[in-house]
C-alpha cells in the first residue's frame, strides 16, 4: 500500500469499514479483431476495498505527488493516453463489471456498493469542479461515484490520531508526533 493510500485507508477505517489494499477483478473484453469474435480477460485493480457489515467501498485512490494532479480530461475518458488510469471509473463496461463481481465475491447486494474517487490532488480549480458534477452524475452501485480530495482525508485521519488508544500505524504515529510538537497547523475546522 504506498503512502497516500495508508491515509485514505485510516480515513475509510474511521467510517467503520475493514479496508484491503488492492484487489483484482478479472473483466472479459471483445478485442478490436474484425474478422471474428475474440475476447480477452483482462484483470483491473481496485487500490482500496472497505467493508462494513451495510456496505461496500470501491475505491481508486491518485496520489500524484510531484505532478499536475488528477485532472478532467482523463478521468471523463477524453484523454487517449491517461483515461486508461481511470478505467474503472470512466469506462462503463469496466465499471460494471467490477461492481457486479465486487458484488458477487463478497456476498453485497449492489445497492449496497459505493465507489469513490481520492485524490491527493486535484489538477485545477476548474478541474476540481468538472470532475465533481461528471462525477455526481455517474450512477454506480447504490449512488453516485464520490469524490474526496487530500483536505477531506487529512481531517478524518487527524480526528483518529486524536485516540488515545494506541494503533501499529505509521501515518497515526507520525501525525501524533508532529502534533505533540507543535509542528502542525490546525485545519479550518479544528478552530
Amino acid at each position: 500500500m504506498e503512502a497516500f493510500e495508508q491515509f485514505v485507508a485510516l480515513a475509510m477505517e474511521s467510517e467503520g469499514l475493514v479496508v484491503s489494499s488492492a484487489l483484482k477483478f478479472n473483466v472479459r473484453r471483445r478485442t478490436r479483431k474484425q474478422a471474428y469474435d475474440e475476447y480477452r480477460t483482462h484483470g483491473f485493480e481496485v487500490d482500496l476495498v472497505g467493508a462494513r457489515r451495510d456496505k461496500l467501498i470501491l475505491a481508486t485512490v491518485k496520489s500524484f505527488f510531484g505532478s499536475q494532479g488528477v485532472a478532467a480530461d482523463h478521468v471523463l475518458g477524453n484523454d487517449a493516453t491517461y483515461s486508461k488510469w481511470y478505467a474503472l471509473l470512466n469506462q462503463d463496461d469496466v465499471r460494471e463489471s467490477v461492481v457486479k463481481g465486487a458484488a458477487e465475491r463478497f456476498g453485497y447486494d449492489l445497492d449496497q456498493i459505493e465507489l469513490r474517487l481520492y485524490a491527493r490532488r486535484l489538477s485545477t480549480p476548474a478541474s476540481e469542479s468538472t470532475i465533481r458534477a461528471w462525477a455526481a452524475e455517474q450512477h454506480v452501485g447504490g449512488g453516485v461515484v464520490k469524490v474526496y480530495d487530500a483536505r477531506s482525508v487529512l481531517q478524518a485521519v487527524r480526528q483518529a490520531a486524536r485516540s488515545k488508544q494506541y494503533r501499529d500505524s505509521a501515518v497515526l504515529a507520525t501525525l501524533k508526533v508532529l502534533d505533540a510538537t507543535d509542528s502542525l497547523r490546525p485545519l479550518s475546522s479544528e478552530n
